[in-house]
């Protein structure tokens, strides 16, 4: 919850909901970057993995960044998750090769950018 409230404290910070029927079963929390737009945040319950709630998300993203006329959308993600990796993938996200450690979670991330 920290890294979400820390998040959500960001100026033009957005939180994208997906529901399915009357059940909340994901997630997205993004906010501008001086040419990006930075996902921090992409979820999925596990009862809705390969059901389309991510790309729908990432369509969301992608929508806004365009709203404000950001050239691409990046993210940080973890070096060794290979579902979210494949989604990225799919999505048309390319991988930069820079790699840092988390200082919160410690664990290595790489970023991700997708041209729009």
């Amino acid at each position: 919850m920290p890294g979400i409230q820390r998040r959500l404290s960001l100026e033009g910070s957005r939180l994208l909901l997906a529901r399915q029927v009357d059940t909340y079963v994901g997630f997205t929390l993004f906010a501008p970057q001086a040419e990006n737009l930075e996902i921090f945040y992409l979820a999925v319950g596990p009862d809705s993995w390969g059901s389309g709630v991510a790309s729908a998300l990432l369509v969301g993203a992608e929508e806004h960044a365009r709203s404000l006329g950001r050239a691409a959308l990046e993210l940080w993600v973890i070096n060794d998750n290979d579902r979210a990796l494949g989604v990225y993938e799919r999505a048309g996200f390319a991988d930069t090769k820079q790699v840092k450690l988390d200082e919160f979670s410690d664990q290595i991330e790489r970023r991700l950018l997708k041209q729009i």
